[in-house]
């Protein structure tokens, strides 16, 4: 039997994937957008209609070419879906035309609701879903901003209720001093407030709604998920995605998706939905947002998962089935990660991203086909896919590096973006190139007397081999107390992130940093002229609870230096492809000198390195 087709409202990136998928099914697409939109760049199949999505006649117009209507964008006219969905239509130049009845997927109701995002909000409450507190701004005047200001506390988020997505419509205000420029901005819109969400990671599911209903207590039986991946965003944009959800449990991902499923199940109509939440450092989720429509949070699954989310969409407007392993990832060891391309200063510094993507292992490219970029435009994406997330980082990372060079000259135009065969990667800069660029420290090392060089010198060649800034001095616990403490109630606020300590005898010195600074501490005992450093090693591990000081072995500053990478590496991609290459050349250097003494004996080995 034939398929029925299917009408989108809206021919970008989104309809563009979902229009792929739709191929491979050999269902039927029509499409609602500008001429030589990116969805019908590749869909020579069917006449498709030109227009606006939000022009009533427009959407009629693709109505009477498909049997299911659908959308990937919500800012479109439900009324008009409305009328549709029920086979009426009160337009005076319409009355003499059949009435059109369509089936809409998602329902308009569900459509209506989500697009106006206070409303979005009174509707999750009203469910039982945990969201960040809104409050209405009703005269957009700077009296209102204050009053919620009193009430919220600042920092609060002040949020255009629609069409507002990648990053406009959002503006931070973090103290009165930002209300006239929030007003500015976004004056022109219907406002409300956002209680600031100081959440520890913003995690996303992909949810498929199978049902048309909204039955109380039934969302295992409408709905299904797709893993708990983890979005990094920056400018309110979504940078980049980690599938599956790091440094997450798997307690807090089955929580994650299900608090997504209840919330999708309780909209009216089928389809895939985007569900945005944020993780609270206590553990608790809060719902932010939700999308009815397939999500760029989902991309990722096109490559990753046995069934794409456009797919899925395409299977649960149809009625088709989805089984539950299928939107689950194709092997259970999988890990990838999606990087947004954005258009930078120039018409196509997105393509430079594409370009060194394209000599990445495993790297998936995705261009839209938007032509010429605008600056913070979505133009592509990469996808990367490897047995473990570290090696997916190791592969992204150049990629991220690039993207982040367009972005700085995306936002200060008055800097110059290198040339491209002149951009290198972290792990090809040197420690001179960082200091050259006034690169901040962000490890601080000391010592509590000029005699403790010797100690620090290999730890310190190691930051310098790794490309981590660091800063170097003398603090001394007995001799200097006030200058100790001052270095370090200061550090962080002079973005040091860890402190390496170094100190012999009584080795006060590591404790008492510890003891007055909030950022990690590792101590170096020293080796002194008595007790062989024991004294050094005991006073440092015998630190009283709640003071924690991390303690290496005596004179081993190497270890206290990797630690402090192994550290910095866990929100720096760059750096730990940098770690891993160190570690990996560790082991070779153990291998080869292992094949080196069984090839020529042990006698000779060791009278050679005795030499």
């Amino acid at each position: 039997m034939k398929a029925p087709v299917i009408g989108v409202l809206g021919g970008g990136q989104l309809g563009r994937m979902m229009t792929e998928a739709a191929h491979r099914l050999n269902v039927q697409i029509v499409t609602l957008d500008a001429d030589n939109a990116p969805a019908k760049q590749i869909n020579a199949k069917t006449n498709h209609v030109n227009g606006s999505f939000t022009d009533a006649d427009a959407v009629r117009a693709l109505a009477k070419e498909c049997d299911i209507l659908t959308v990937e964008i919500e800012h479109v006219d439900t009324d008009v879906l409305e009328d549709l969905a029920a086979g009426t239509d009160t337009r005076p130049d319409w009355r003499l035309v059949p009435a059109t009845k369509i089936d809409v997927q998602p329902s308009w109701r569900t459509i209506r609701v989500i697009q106006d995002k206070y409303h979005q909000k009174e509707h999750l409450i009203t469910q039982g879903i945990p969201t960040a507190e809104s409050i209405l701004i009703e005269n957009n005047q700077a009296a209102d901003l204050e009053k919620v200001g009193a009430k919220l506390g600042y920092p609060f988020m002040l949020k255009s209720r629609t069409e507002a997505y990648d990053g406009r419509g959002n503006y931070p205000v973090r103290s009165t001093a930002d209300i006239r420029g929030a007003l500015a901005a976004l004056n022109h819109r219907p406002l409300y407030a956002e209680r600031w969400a100081d959440f520890s990671a913003e995690l996303a599911v992909i949810v498929v709604k199978t049902d048309n209903d909204v039955v109380a207590g039934k969302w295992r039986h409408t709905t299904k998920a797709f893993p708990v991946v983890e979005t990094i965003h920056e400018d309110s944009i979504c940078k980049l995605v980690y599938a599956p959800a790091r440094n997450v449990s798997e307690i807090v991902k089955q929580t994650a998706q299900e608090l997504a499923r209840r919330a999708v199940a309780s909209f009216w109509g089928k389809g895939v939905f985007g569900v945005e939440l944020f993780l609270l450092p206590n553990g608790d989720l809060v719902v932010n947002e939700i999308a009815p429509r397939p999500h760029n949070s989902g991309h990722y699954t096109i490559e990753s998962c046995h069934m794409s989310q456009y797919e899925a969409h395409i299977r649960a407007i149809l009625g088709w089935p989805i089984p539950t392993e299928s939107i689950d990832f194709l092997t259970p060891g999988i890990n990838a990660i999606m990087l947004n391309i954005l258009g930078g200063a120039h018409i196509d510094s997105h393509l430079d991203v594409e370009e060194r993507a394209r000599s990445v292992i495993g790297a998936r490219i995705h261009d839209y086909g938007k032509g010429d970029s605008r600056p913070g435009r979505k133009m592509g994406h990469v996808t990367l896919v490897a047995s473990s997330m570290s090696s997916a980082e190791a592969r992204v990372a150049p990629l991220i590096e690039l993207v982040d060079e367009i972005r700085s000259e995306r936002m200060n135009p008055q800097t110059t973006l290198q040339k491209k065969l002149k951009i290198r990667t972290y792990s090809q800069r040197t420690m001179s190139d960082d200091r050259l660029s006034g690169k901040t420290p962000i490890v601080a090392v000391t010592m509590g007397s000029d005699s403790d060089c010797s100690v620090l010198a290999p730890g310190i060649a190691l930051l310098t081999e790794l490309g981590i800034p660091n800063i170097v001095t003398i603090t001394s616990a007995h001799r200097t107390p006030d200058r100790m403490t001052q270095f370090a109630k200061s550090a962080a606020d002079k973005g040091i992130k860890v402190i390496i300590a170094a100190a012999g005898g009584a080795a006060h010195l590591p404790g008492m940093l510890a003891a007055s600074t909030h950022l990690p501490v590792l101590g170096v005992p020293v080796k002194a002229s008595a007790l062989d450093g024991v004294d050094s090693l005991y006073s440092q591990v015998q630190m009283p609870k709640g003071c924690p000081l991390a303690t290496f072995g005596i004179n081993n500053s190497i270890n206290a230096a990797q630690f402090a990478a192994r550290i910095l590496a866990l929100h720096d991609v760059s750096l730990r492809v940098r770690l891993e290459k160190h570690l990996a050349d560790q082991t070779s250097s153990v291998i080869e000198k292992a094949e080196e003494m069984e090839r020529i004996g042990f006698e000779e080995f060791y009278q050679k390195i005795k030499r």
